[in-house]
């Protein structure tokens, strides 16, 4: 009974673990890496908390937004509702709530906060790691 329990479980999970998943973030991976420095004028918006910016790489240009003192949050601006890039535009800042990008193409809704999606998508956004030194160097990469 015991062998006939471990054997049925042992191939379950075989069969179940292998499985690919098909919930994987349409967004094509662009292997990304760059510094900043937000000293500069065209990263100025980042010096004070709750400022965003854009930069250029990615898959359709990404955004940094900084959500305290020493985090910084990156997206790309690509729209996983758009996993072919189909639509010209890329995600754009809410002009009554900046936390909130659109996809001006589908109608889906994210948040800028934490890249989920807020209506009209199954997906979030691709995220990029960030690494702030603490002074004014961040860098942004996958």
């Amino acid at each position: 009974m015991k062998v006939q329990f471990f054997f049925i479980s042992f191939i379950i999970i075989v069969f179940t673990g292998c499985k690919k998943s098909n919930n994987q973030n349409p967004v094509p991976n662009i292997p990304f890496d760059i510094t900043i420095n937000i000293d500069f004028p065209s990263y100025s918006d980042l010096i004070g908390v709750g400022g965003f910016t854009y930069v250029s790489g990615g898959s359709k240009g990404i955004i940094v937004y900084r959500k305290s003192n020493d985090q910084f949050i990156a997206f790309d601006r690509h729209s996983p509702k758009d996993p072919d890039g189909v639509c010209k535009q890329s995600l754009t800042p809410d002009t009554l709530n900046f936390l909130q990008l659109n996809d001006i193409c589908s109608g889906a809704k994210f948040s800028l906060y934490d890249g989920s999606a807020i209506s009209g998508s199954e997906f979030g956004l691709r995220s990029y790691q960030t690494s702030w030194n603490g002074t004014n160097s961040l860098r942004i990469y996958n």
